[in-house]
């Protein structure tokens, strides 16, 4: 084949290491933002184009064929050599600070906390685009040309990264006056089984998450909540609390404006457990574009400080 008959993209390319490392079409789908059966069509092009089965499929499993071991780590390669030409082009333009800034955040975080920066950000600085990627999951940032993430808790040890402190937030226990006026309120930890509770799955280990929570004594406990209600999008399990559902236990970066609107009532204040950090995490490299210092700067200018709710 000659090289010019070889219509390769990168998208294809993305494609194909996407389902090696997720090991199935829907979870490489998710993680890229696609369907599956897009992520299917583009690695059956790029066999077309390399007339070579990278793949085998069955019902229950995906494999690679000897030809796609051998072509996995080239187009790694391939990948890494766009994201760096993209790297250097961004670099050339940085003193201009303009371009995009390709950010990653969760799903609440992003429509609680982000999108209201990010509208005002875009005010004070029109030639700087922003590109959201709301996920649960914590990508690579290389991998996906990430240029910041915004996480909570403990994140060390992540190496090629620079971590910077942003704010800090505490899960508090909430409900719905209208909840409270029909079942009453809880004044222990242990009150809380006698509730209608609302859960969060986490996605990865398939678990309703427990919660934190500050013992009489001081010390940290983990309340496992037997949920009626469970959500895998905490935001929406929030919607259900504020509803009239039940008890969440939920960041108060998402409780912040219902609770001062007075659509929510913390409970349990006493028991608030330490708050959680969230961080800035960009890529360690030799020169940071001024565009995504420019982002940075104004973050860190606005952090969330929850007056009066502490």
């Amino acid at each position: 084949m000659l090289v010019d008959d070889l219509d390769v993209s990168l998208p294809q390319l993305r494609c194909f290491i996407a389902v090696i490392d997720a090991t199935s079409l829907a979870e490489a789908g998710r993680r890229l933002g696609m369907s599956a059966a897009s992520v299917s069509k583009a690695i059956v092009r790029l066999e077309q184009s390399t007339g070579a089965r990278l793949l085998h499929r069955s019902t229950h499993a995906l494999s690679l064929t000897a030809e796609g071991e051998a072509l996995l780590e080239p187009a790694r390669a391939v990948l890494a050599a766009a994201l760096h030409f993209r790297e250097t082009a961004g670099e050339a333009v940085s003193d201009r600070g303009s371009g995009m800034v390709r950010i990653s955040a969760s799903v609440g975080f992003s429509r609680a906390v982000l999108a209201p920066l990010l509208a005002s950000f875009r005010i004070a600085h029109p030639d700087i685009a922003l590109d959201v990627r709301a996920s649960n999951d914590f990508v690579s940032l290389a991998d996906e040309g990430i240029d910041l993430a915004l996480r909570s808790g403990p994140l060390e040890g992540i190496p090629g990264h620079v971590q910077q402190r942003w704010f800090a937030f505490p899960w508090i226990f909430c409900a719905a006056p209208a909840y409270l006026a029909r079942m009453g309120t809880p004044s222990t930890i242990e009150e809380l089984s006698e509730h209608d509770l609302i859960g969060f799955r986490n996605l990865r280990t398939g678990q309703v998450q427990g919660w934190p929570f500050r013992t009489a004594d001081g010390e940290s406990g983990r309340f496992a909540p037997a949920a009626r209600l469970v959500f895998d999008d905490g935001d929406s399990g929030w919607q259900a609390c504020l509803a009239g559902a039940g008890i969440s236990c939920t960041p108060l970066y998402l409780a912040d404006q219902p609770l001062r609107a007075g659509q929510a009532t913390e409970l349990l204040k006493a028991h608030r457990d330490d708050p959680v950090a969230v961080s800035i995490i960009r890529r360690e490299r030799r020169l940071t574009p001024r565009r995504v210092t420019t982002l940075i700067d104004y973050l860190l200018d606005r952090a969330p400080r929850f007056t009066g709710l502490g």
